[in-house]
């Protein structure tokens, strides 16, 4: 697959949605953008969706029981085929890496956001995680990459409507729910650029090792916690399993872990502008939650932002 440095065309002729550039050769490159662009879509729409596919799982069963066996059963299916197809399994080193990956992410990601589920609504728990961006451009930083001044422009603008869309939920009544969301965006950011510098498996090894070990550590948390089942799984709690194992991890985790490798920190992590906004209005359709006339201001000040991270000149760095 062609590196994103290499793809520049002679007269830096600008191409939606990729920080990729025109070049007279187009073919390989455009499958290459195709596939950036189908990754956006599927973590834009189907990462919103998860809110409220948690929602529904916490019915019956506990956070971090919740998430653990989601992972485990994912990694589990991936890593055998993955085995059927002769892939290498992960040496020590990388299952060691793809345990602090995956601590990061969906220990300390995806775990804090089914415990915050608990006191607050889902539209709302999507709202707070959208400060990721910030984080992403910030631990960069780290290693060489430097947000262009439009890329704060952009996110900025976005949080600016995000923070309109709170105005759905009550903030200050939820303030250990804030501090977990808080949390969770800190530490998937942190896990996210430092991902691209960790020696991981490759393709579908890399994503099973990577639910494996972070499904076992969430159900150590589980342990720990105490957590059990309190009777049957309802039928709606097990279909919202299902999907978050399905869509909401093969696909988006697929599609994510493809665009943290490809593309600049704040492009990968630009879902988290979209799903305040796509997660508020599932919350309504289909859980009863409510919204008011903010998000009338808030949806078009959060598109103008996602405008400006993502139709982006070549990158720059340090």
């Amino acid at each position: 697959m062609t590196s994103q440095s290499t793809l520049q065309s002679s007269d830096a002729t600008p191409l939606v949605a990729s920080n990729i550039l025109v070049d007279p050769h187009p073919q390989v490159k455009t499958n290459h953008q195709t596939l950036i662009i189908l990754a956006l879509a599927t973590v834009y729409i189907v990462w919103s969706t998860t809110y409220l596919g948690i929602r529904f799982a916490l019915e019956s069963f506990p956070p971090y029981m919740l998430m653990g066996v989601r992972f485990l059963i994912a990694g589990g299916i991936f890593f055998i085929v993955a085995w059927i197809r002769h892939t290498p399994a992960p040496t020590i080193r990388q299952w060691r890496n793809s345990a602090i990956y995956g601590g990061l992410l969906m220990v300390m990601g995806m775990g804090s956001v089914a415990l915050a589920e608990g006191a607050v609504s889902s539209g709302l728990a999507a709202t707070m995680v959208a400060v990721s961006p910030v984080w992403a451009m910030i631990f960069g930083l780290i290693w060489g990459v430097r947000p262009r001044r439009i890329e704060w422009i952009g996110v900025i603008f976005g949080i600016v409507g995000v923070a309109l869309l709170s105005l759905e939920g009550n903030l200050k009544a939820n303030p250990a729910g804030i501090a977990l969301l808080l949390l969770s965006s800190f530490c998937w950011s942190l896990g996210s650029v430092w991902s691209k510098h960790l020696d991981l498996p490759k393709g579908m090894m890399g994503t099973a090792s990577e639910f494996l070990a972070g499904g076992a550590l969430l159900m150590v948390v589980s342990v720990v916690r105490g957590e059990h089942l309190n009777g049957m799984p309802t039928p709606s709690s097990i279909a919202a399993m299902v999907y978050l194992i399905v869509f909401g991890s093969w696909a988006t985790f697929t599609a994510y872990n493809f665009l943290l490798r490809e593309v600049r920190p704040a492009l990968a992590t630009s879902y988290a502008l979209v799903n305040p906004a796509l997660a508020l209005i599932l919350g309504v359709i289909l859980g009863g939650e409510q919204i008011t006339g903010s998000a009338m201001i808030a949806l078009p000040i959060i598109l103008i932002g996602l405008g400006l991270v993502v139709f982006q000149k070549k990158p720059q760095t340090a």
